[in-house]
């Protein structure tokens, strides 16, 4: 076969995912990595693997993916294609694990952050507020801390800080407050004890308020901002020149994150120097100067895809 014929994705009797999760701006995040056909790719967040199989399907036989997924669920959906090798870790180890598959750089990397549909559907794992399951919240059933524990266990403080700065919830005190009180009488255990636990401290709609409580929970437990902060600063020494990044966020803590990364080049804001007031070299240009936003006919098909944002940054 030829290094430049184009070959589709080939999809095993478990490739098939539609109902696992629907891909966001896909369209959008394919065109980004600006695809060479015998690049080595890598998919942070394989999940369905929707958009896994949109970059196999730009790459040619000498192309290569890497796709890395901490969910054991997300194993039901591999295809069975040799260019394709599964990484069952968090991404903030990519660089560890590319150098252990024999990969020094890539031309592409791509992460859809945040909760795949079928962490939110699947009622026992306790992400969504619409079933009653144990709280626990783990992508990567291997931890040892779930949502309870950090309910039962953190102290009034630690808990204002949680809800604040993940959740962006108005009244964290009063909840931290509230959870310290409830708990002395009965530990956190379910979704539904929690509900009836804080009703009473509810503000505005119950089911935003609680999917503010739930994202903070959920983000503490799985460290997905210091995840992603480990990530971020792995990108330049792993592109290759000319290579891209595409990160889909679906809250403003993660956007702001990747925003100020793709214009700093690192996590802090350069300093410039006391003596010639130059400013360390950003080894990233930035692609999307706005993050890209799915369209309505998107929304419409995907109401997931609605805080969606796509930014683009391509390694000098």
């Amino acid at each position: 076969m030829g290094s430049d014929k184009i070959i589709p994705a080939v999809n095993g009797s478990t490739g098939q995912s539609a109902g696992y999760h629907v891909p966001v701006l896909l369209k959008e995040a394919i065109d980004g990595l600006n695809i060479r056909p015998g690049g080595i790719y890598v998919d942070c967040t394989f999940g369905g693997g929707g958009h896994s199989r949109a970059i196999l399907q730009h790459l040619n036989s000498q192309g290569k993916l890497l796709v890395f997924d901490q969910d054991e669920d997300a194993r039901r959906n591999l295809s069975d294609d040799p260019r394709m090798v599964f990484i069952p870790q968090n991404f903030r180890h990519l660089q560890r694990f590319l150098r252990l598959h024999k990969v020094q750089r890539v031309d592409g990397i791509l992460a859809d952050l945040g909760v795949s549909s079928h962490q939110f559907d699947e009622a026992g794992r306790g992400f969504s507020t619409r079933f009653d399951a144990d709280l626990d919240m783990r992508m990567d059933q291997r931890l040892t801390l779930t949502a309870a524990d950090l309910l039962n266990q953190q102290t009034e403080s630690q808990l204002h800080k949680l809800f604040e700065q993940y959740g962006e919830v108005t009244n964290a005190r009063t909840l931290a407050r509230t959870i310290v009180q409830k708990r002395a009488i009965t530990p956190f255990r379910t979704i539904n004890e929690c509900k009836h636990a804080l009703h009473d401290v509810v503000k505005g709609n119950p089911q935003k308020y609680f999917a503010q409580v739930f994202q903070a929970l959920r983000i503490a437990v799985n460290d997905e901002l210091g995840a992603l902060q480990d990530l971020l600063i792995q990108v330049p020494d792993v592109l290759n020149p000319g290579g891209r990044v595409a990160i889909i966020t679906f809250h403003s803590l993660e956007d702001r994150l990747v925003k100020n990364f793709f214009r700093n080049g690192s996590l802090a804001a350069p300093e410039a120097d006391e003596v010639y007031g130059t400013r360390t070299e950003n080894p990233l240009t930035i692609i999307t100067k706005k993050p890209l936003v799915a369209t309505p006919d998107e929304i419409k098909t995907n109401p997931r895809a609605r805080s969606a944002k796509l930014r683009v940054a391509e390694r000098k």
